[in-house]
């Protein structure tokens, strides 16, 4: 075996457990990110969650579900996404709001769940909310809640426990 052959025979070895450990690492995230939205076009607030397939299998798995395919089966992908809205807390001012699930569909590895409610009149509302989506599952969860689009964006983040924040919501 040549000297370079052998070199590079070494270097792989050496780096193939770095290798392994980011693919481990890129299975459960444990981080969702949930967006409020108004959309003065429709006079609706939506709500869309985006959960990693990888977490939300796990999930199901952790729940009793037996061999839980999000992205090949519907049923599977409607039992999560019922999961997310009892996790997913929603008040619009003063009032708990039942956002209706409009649907999902998965990209880039996520799935994510579309939820929406009618805005108030005027489309300003003090929202309150806690995102406690699979925070049963890890401690150490981290989920995010973006209030607002395009620039003007306020961001919250929920762990395992968190009270409510508030915010609110304007055109």
């Amino acid at each position: 075996m040549s000297p370079l052959r052998r070199l590079l025979v070494l270097l792989a070895l050496v780096l193939a457990p770095f290798g392994a450990g980011v693919t481990g690492l890129a299975h459960q995230q444990k981080r969702a990110i949930s967006t409020i939205a108004l959309n003065p076009r429709s006079g609706m607030i939506e709500i869309a969650h985006q959960v990693p397939v990888h977490d939300a299998e796990h999930a199901l798995r952790a729940q009793g579900a037996r061999n839980p395919d999000i992205i090949g089966s519907e049923k599977s992908r409607e039992a999560f996404a019922a999961y997310v809205t009892r996790r997913f807390l929603l008040q619009i001012d003063g009032v708990t709001a039942a956002p209706a699930y409009v649907g999902s569909e998965i990209t880039s590895g996520s799935l994510w769940v579309y939820q929406e409610v009618p805005a108030p009149a005027g489309g300003k509302a003090a929202l309150r909310f806690n995102s406690q989506i699979l925070t049963d599952l890890w401690a150490r969860q981290e989920n995010r809640v973006n209030i607002g689009g395009g620039t003007q964006v306020e961001t919250f983040i929920f762990r395992t426990g968190a009270v409510p924040a508030e915010a609110g919501l304007r055109e």
